[in-house]
């Protein structure tokens, strides 16, 4: 399915694989590379001063969890994730469908499936951190208190739209509009993976390098998830298995008590490692899969 522009050219190319299927004016991208993260900033700074009242806090921007802080972060996200498609179907002129798969439609099947395989191995990589690196994460004591609860309740219902905030804003949004940078499928794609990545680290405030690497490795094992998959299914999948078990775990473990996110110089370490294999596992998942998928000619694969 090609979407005409008012020029005649397709703006959206299902010949080409996601991540390199938009055309649109090369200033377009900067809106959406600048204008949903600003979205967030902003967002997250007035919920956490309302949070603040609410609290009677003294310190409304401080890294401490409390069940309303962490609510505010995730709609903060969620909210600029919706922003960022909304707004590049906009200006790209394109169905925002186009923006979560193409050129097949969206498939509930994947999204279980990987949701099954990324639960898996989040577990497994959170096992062995616990395992051989107990003090890295910040653990201290695992403690249930009426904030454990509160925290708890918050992460399960809202944490899955956080995650799937972010990976609208990196991967629906910001690497198929960097990517329209660049003609060539290759090259193209490879301009939206880094753009995409660094921009996911930069935004998540890290000035320790290992924590930095990190979350630029895991930016780009989702892009390759979304571009061998077609669609955004698989990455979601992971981002909501990895925050959700992640925020599980670092709740009950912070002895009853709020836990801080702490991402300063020095807060990272070897044992990221660990969970990079784990975004490698399951990179290799999904690729696995999307072979099967096209041996069978499974149903889903392509829009009508």
């Amino acid at each position: 399915m090609h979407v005409p522009r008012t020029d005649g050219r397709p703006a959206v190319d299902s010949s080409r694989p996601f991540g390199a299927h938009l055309r649109m004016s090369w200033w377009k991208p900067l809106v959406v590379i600048l204008v949903p993260p600003l979205v967030m900033l902003v967002l997250q700074v007035l919920l956490y001063q309302v949070v603040g009242v609410v609290e009677g806090s003294d310190d409304p921007m401080s890294p401490t969890m409390t069940p309303l802080k962490s609510l505010a972060v995730n709609l903060s996200i969620a909210t600029s994730g919706v922003v960022a498609v909304l707004l590049l179907a906009r200006i790209a002129r394109v169905p925002w469908r186009s923006l979560i798969s193409s050129p097949r439609a969206f498939d509930a099947r994947r999204l279980t499936y990987y949701l099954t395989g990324a639960a898996l191995l989040v577990g497994a990589g959170i096992g062995v951190v616990a395992l051989v690196a107990p003090d890295s994460p910040g653990w201290t004591a695992f403690g249930v208190t009426g904030t454990t609860i509160g925290l708890l309740a918050v992460t399960v219902l809202s944490t899955p739209l956080q995650s799937a905030g972010e990976e609208l804003l990196w991967r629906s949004a910001v690497l198929p509009a960097a990517a329209s940078w660049v003609r060539a499928v290759r090259p193209a794609l490879a301009v939206g993976l880094v753009v995409s990545s660094l921009g996911f680290a930069v935004l998540h405030g890290s000035s320790d390098p290992w924590l930095f690497g990190y979350f630029t490795f895991i930016g780009l094992c989702t892009g390759l998830m979304a571009i061998v998959s077609s669609g955004i299914e698989a990455p979601v999948a992971f981002h909501v298995a990895n925050n959700v078990l992640f925020g599980i775990v670092s709740t009950v473990m912070a002895g009853g008590e709020p836990y801080a996110i702490d991402r300063a110089t020095d807060s990272g370490d070897a044992s990221l490692l660990i969970l990079a294999a784990v975004n490698i596992a399951m990179v290799v998942l999904v690729r696995s899969h999307e072979r099967r998928i096209r041996t069978r000619g499974g149903p889903g694969r392509v829009r009508a």
